[in-house]
């Protein structure tokens, strides 16, 4: 992989980093608890509470992809950087771009 390309990748990474970073702050307020003193309904406190669940799930996927990111940014000089972790074919530039957390290919993404 050249060095254009790879300048393009961290810059993609870092961006992605910086968009997570700012999502897991906002879902972490959203996930607070809800204070039961509150005064609203009963199917309000459900609704609600139904809200906090998907918003902790979305949390923890964003958290792990932070992680990936992270790591992905300390392989991007790697010789085998560009590569499938699993089937060791390189990864077209497109999919790199669009997911950089992830070390497969489509093929063994699957």
């Amino acid at each position: 992989m050249d060095q254009k390309n790879i300048d393009e990748i961290k810059e993609k990474i870092i961006t992605e980093i910086e968009k997570t970073e700012k999502s897991i702050i906002e879902l972490k307020d959203i996930t607070k608890p809800i204070a039961p003193e509150n005064a609203i309904g009963r199917v309000s406190r459900m609704d609600a509470i139904n809200n906090k669940s998907v918003a902790e799930a979305s949390l923890r996927k964003a958290e792990e992809k932070l992680k990936k990111l992270k790591y992905v940014l300390t392989q991007v000089n790697e010789d085998d950087f560009g590569s499938c972790a699993r089937c060791k074919r390189p990864i077209p530039l497109g999919r790199i771009l669009l997911m950089p957390q992830s070390r497969h290919c489509v093929n063994c993404a699957s």
